[in-house]
């Protein structure tokens, strides 16, 4: 099975290096800022908390499969890796084409003095969150293809950093920012997935 773990380290890493890195460099090629605001908040508070388990996630999601080839014992067979790695790539993807989306706006943390354009189209027109489901669907995809305690950790940390980003430092910066314009938009787009948290903002 260590073909598996050695697959799972390369898609992450490279998932990293194409959503973080190169991102980041197209972006202040295009915009002359990278994108980067850091951890909002202060230490402690919950948008704190929502970049250090973000952090945490990233670090646990590389950690699983050297944990495997460590000799750390996995769980499920051929089939639950497969639906991993097909996981892992469809969420790859649509975590490119749905930064892409963003175009200028597209950031990595939240500066509360800063206003950027709201985008409502591509992805967005579905989905409020569209980065944030897709990268869910490649960390799940991932954990699938070296299911372990460590990647177990690995996923539960990047679901509440999720959650805490997105309905402590994004949803009210959004408001505070657009006003009308989000709570239209809250109301006829779903959280992560059509139709489901319309109005929850």
């Amino acid at each position: 099975m260590n073909h598996w773990a050695w697959g799972a380290l390369a898609l992450h890493l490279g998932w990293a290096v194409l959503a973080f890195g190169v991102k980041a460099a197209l972006q202040r090629r295009r915009t002359g800022d990278a994108g980067f605001r850091g951890i909002s908040g202060r230490a402690g508070e919950a948008s704190w908390w929502a970049g250090v388990l973000f952090a945490a996630a990233l670090a646990g999601g590389a950690a699983a499969p050297l944990a495997a080839l460590a000799g750390l014992p996995t769980a499920g067979g051929a089939a639950v890796r497969w639906v991993g790695l097909a996981a892992a790539l469809a969420g790859m993807a649509a975590t490119t084409a749905a930064q892409a989306n963003m175009g200028a706006s597209w950031r990595v943390g939240v500066d509360a003095a800063e206003s950027t354009a709201l985008v409502t189209g591509g992805l967005f027109a579905h989905v409020r969150n569209p980065v944030f489901a897709a990268m869910s669907a490649a960390a799940a995809g991932l954990a699938l293809m070296v299911p372990n305690a460590v990647s177990a950790l690995a996923l539960a940390a990047f679901a509440a950093a999720v959650q805490l980003q997105v309905r402590v430092v994004e949803e009210p910066y959004l408001r505070a920012v657009h006003g009308a314009a989000y709570t239209a938009y809250a109301a006829r787009t779903g959280r992560f997935l059509p139709g489901i948290g319309r109005g929850a903002a």
